[in-house]
This record gives C-alpha cells, structure tokens and sequence, in this order.
C-alpha cells in the first residue's frame, strides 16, 4: 500500500510509509525464515515510531487511520516472528 491509496495526509506517516512498505516487500521476498524474522523486526521498528506519534489525536481521523494500519502491520509482524521457529 502507498501512502497515496490510504490518503492520509501526515508526514510522519507518508515518511514511515515508505519505509514500511519497502520492508514488507523484502518480507514478503525472503525465502529463509531467519531472514523474514529480521525483517519482521525491523517492521515492528519502523511501526513502533506510528504508534508513539506524540500528534496522535482520536478526533482525527487521518491519525485513527494510521493507527489501525500500525496495529494491523505490527501484528503482522509478531506472527511472523512466532512462526519461524516452527519452520526450522
């Protein structure tokens, strides 16, 4: 996903976005587990930094957006780091 099919309109999010999706890609491009766990951390990073914005205001919706889009890849990314143990 882009930043211009969300529509979200902050930069904080625009910027991490990038990033996000780019590791998504590689995750989704790994084909050794050990490499999709470190990916999957690093996406919990890029993640972390949406979810402790210090602009997080409910009443926005641009910002309800971005959370829910955070905590949908952030438990992505958790699933992915509990499962590769079991495909050694």
């Amino acid at each position: 996903m882009t930043a211009e099919q969300t529509g979200i309109k902050c930069p904080k999010f625009q910027a991490q976005e990038s990033i996000i999706a780019g590791l998504t890609q590689q995750i989704n491009a790994a084909k050794i587990g050990t490499e999709k766990a470190s990916e999957a951390q690093r996406l919990m990073e890029a993640v972390e930094v949406l979810l402790s914005c210090d602009d997080y205001s409910e009443r926005t919706p641009d910002c309800e957006y971005c959370r829910g889009f955070s905590q949908l890849r952030q438990k992505s990314a958790e699933l992915i780091l509990k499962a590769w143990p079991l495909a050694r």
